[in-house]
């Protein structure tokens, strides 16, 4: 099942998509949550929805009159991983971390999976990092590994967009990918259920068609299992909190012969199979 948020007029709210529509929450003949974190804790939902999806077609209005937003508008927390891929460390001369690096993003930098990237005045060098992020599912706190995909819902795509010279200027990375907007994401979450293998996921990023980065999740140093639970060792993770597991070799910075960093005007966009695409172009601050 996909789920997404989107606003039409002065409608915010979420709803189902099928065959390439959406079914809007209120439009559905079975009372359901009006908050989508909701919706994710009631999994019974899910279930009870999914047994006979294709009758709510006649629901479906064409997806172009929604403006898609963030899957989950207010997240608790945006958990992003940095060094997570074996050939990302290998293009920069690193070996890959003993342990998950991790830092945040704010959820005031989220923004919709076709809605512009501004690149602020302040910024000189701007990039994009393609991403599977992980949608938590349950509360959960010291979590096993060997549980840990109980508490997966299910799987979105994000661009960790990053301002390089703050980044690295500043030897931490938090307030360099912080900035509004560098979190574009979505176009919606695919249940786990749909993506039965996580770890064998292409990842694609093109600018302006050109392809940037071609990879497979299976890249990743430390599987989503391991981040869970390494992640709940420090904090309770819970429902609609998000995991950003990291990008793979190809991002603009770490080119060769030299960076091929964004401009105004570039357009990204990010792919992973079976979860979706994200398109956004970048923008002058004004």
């Amino acid at each position: 099942m996909k789920i997404a948020s989107y606003k039409i007029g002065d409608e915010l709210d979420y709803g189902i998509i099928l065959d390439g529509k959406l079914v809007k929450r209120s439009a559905l003949d079975i009372k359901i949550p009006d908050d989508i974190v909701d919706f994710i804790v009631e999994r019974t939902f899910v279930k009870i929805l999914s047994k006979d999806l294709q009758k709510f077609q006649k629901y479906a209005e064409l997806l172009y009159k929604f403006h898609l937003l963030p899957p989950i508008p207010k997240p608790g927390k945006i958990i992003c991983l940095g060094l997570n891929y074996i050939d990302h460390a290998e293009e920069q001369g690193v070996k890959p971390p003993a342990e998950p690096i991790i830092f945040f993003k704010p959820r005031t930098s989220l923004t919709g999976p076709y809605d512009d990237v501004v690149y602020p005045k302040i910024v000189k060098q701007l990039d994009y990092e393609g991403e599977l992020v992980v949608i938590i599912g349950k509360r959960g706190k010291n979590i096993r590994e060997e549980d840990a995909m109980e508490y997966v819902f299910g799987y979105t795509v994000l661009n960790d967009v990053s301002a390089r010279d703050i980044q690295f200027g500043d030897k931490q990375w938090t307030r360099g990918k912080s900035f509004d907007t560098f979190a574009p994401c979505g176009p919606w979450i695919v249940t786990k259920d749909e993506v039965p293998h996580p770890h064998q996921l292409r990842i694609l990023t093109k600018v302006n068609d050109e392809v940037r980065q071609n990879s497979s999740t299976s890249s990743m140093v430390f599987k989503i299992p391991q981040i869970i639970s390494s992640m709940s060792m420090v904090m309770t993770l819970e429902p609609g909190d998000m995991i950003s597991t990291g990008t793979p070799a190809g991002v603009g910075y770490f080119m060769k012969p030299k960076p091929k960093l964004l401009s105004v005007g570039d357009v990204v966009e990010v792919s992973i199979e079976n979860v979706g695409i994200i398109r956004n172009r970048i923008v002058a601050e004004v």
